[in-house]
């Protein structure tokens, strides 16, 4: 007997104020799943406080506990997680590691939003937000200011309800737009095809200073500002409680995306988590508990495994991102870098946390781009944001990169 796709996520409002929400989901199970839940949580600006999660390789219930805005569409949050949950169909003889459920999906279409408009402070965080509104996810953007005081934006973006081709989507979009931007502007949506596409990828290396200098893979214990960088406390791999799985202990401090990247990382490694459960002490710190195994149904034993893995969890709660701002000549550029998954998917919603820090300070972008590029032998999406000249002056380098952490990581 199969349970209805109503009863597969579940949501428990909060019994008082200030109280988190909880969502429990209860489906077959398919490798990333926690991964790909997380994702869209940390995309809608979820904070998980607590979680737990089992499954027996055919089948898993978790049960997350999050916290939101007030204005959460809470249907719309149902559906997307609804829609990456296998159906319940699928779970008669399934194999939990088919190499096939490796494989991307197919690419979605891609749109090319065209904005020219006045130009003012906070106006790409603006536009920012309201493609987030609308689920339209920016892959690419080059935006561009004019001497007269003119912007022209071009967002290659896809559509998370992939409705995008319709004229109704497409002018529900411009609506909005015109709405936020209160002046004159020039808006065109179209579908571009792959020879558009491939022309407009950067280069997928990036100039050596900037790889040397910038995006050092080593995990440093301090921010430049002399703050505290190294977010990764303990990580304990244990084989002694456990016949059949392997125990990784993980307490590190919390920030926006922590469960994310942990996900991302066991899905990208190919690893199983059987069973697991985290929970956030006083707002600060996170302890979790996962019995994991490898692709092949075995615990860890091999210790250069252990190492490897215990070194890539460490890296990753280190430095989920990489931020610097540093200097190209008389300008001021600022850097984000944050890896890509083997699934070929970028964390979401960084555009839209470094727009509104940079909105915070009163600063104003002269041009930003977003690019893949390999880096370390791992491909990263780096975002690169040119500032304007006169504001640098008044902001100093370390106080950008510090409220830019500061946002993505959710310590605001």
């Amino acid at each position: 007997m199969c349970i209805l796709q109503d009863d597969v996520v579940i949501f428990k409002a909060p019994e008082k104020e200030g109280d988190p929400t909880i969502i429990t989901v209860n489906c077959p199970d398919k490798l990333g799943l926690a991964c790909d839940l997380c994702r869209i949580l940390l995309f809608f600006g979820f904070n998980i406080t607590r979680v737990d999660f089992a499954t027996d390789g055919k089948w898993c219930y978790i049960v997350l506990w999050v916290v939101g805005k007030a204005t959460t569409k809470w249907g719309l949050v149902k559906k997307r997680l609804v829609g990456v949950c296998p159906s319940c169909y699928s779970a008669s003889g399934m194999s939990y590691y088919r190499t096939e459920l490796l494989q991307p999906p197919k690419p979605p279409d891609i749109f090319l939003l065209k904005l020219c408009c006045h130009d003012r402070r906070g106006l790409l965080h603006d536009i920012t937000e309201v493609l987030c509104e609308l689920e339209l996810n920016i892959q690419k953007v080059k935006v561009s200011t004019t001497p007269d005081g003119k912007v022209l934006d071009l967002f290659f973006i896809t559509d998370t309800r992939e409705l995008l081709h319709t004229k109704k989507r497409q002018e529900d979009a411009k609506e909005h737009l015109r709405a936020t931007l209160e002046d004159a502007v020039i808006c065109d949506i179209e579908k571009v095809d792959l020879e558009v596409t491939a022309c407009s990828q950067a280069s997928p290396f990036l100039p050596s200073v900037i790889t040397d200098e910038t995006f050092n893979f080593e995990i440093p214990d301090k921010h430049r500002n002399g703050t505290s960088f190294t977010n990764c406390a303990s990580i304990t791999l244990d084989n002694s409680l456990s016949p059949s799985h392997t125990l990784v202990q993980i307490v590190c401090r919390d920030y926006k995306g922590l469960l994310y990247d942990l996900m991302r990382t066991f899905k990208d490694y190919n690893i199983q988590i059987s069973y697991g459960r985290g929970t956030t002490k006083q707002k600060k710190n996170c302890e979790i508990d996962l019995f994991i195994v490898q692709a092949d149904g075995k615990k860890i034993v091999d210790s250069s495994k252990q190492n490897a893995l215990r070194s890539r969890l460490c890296r990753e709660l280190a430095r989920p991102l990489r931020v610097a701002v540093v200097s190209r000549g008389p300008d001021t550029e600022l850097l984000v870098a944050n890896p890509v998954e083997i699934s070929g998917r970028g964390r979401p919603r960084v555009f839209y946390d470094v727009t509104l820090a940079l909105k915070m300070l009163n600063l104003c972008i002269f041009s930003a781009v977003i690019g893949r590029h390999v880096i370390e032998h791992r491909e990263f999406e780096v975002y690169r944001f040119l500032l304007q000249e006169g504001d640098c002056l008044s902001v100093s380098r370390n106080k950008i990169e510090e409220r830019v952490w500061n946002t993505l990581m959710g310590w605001e």
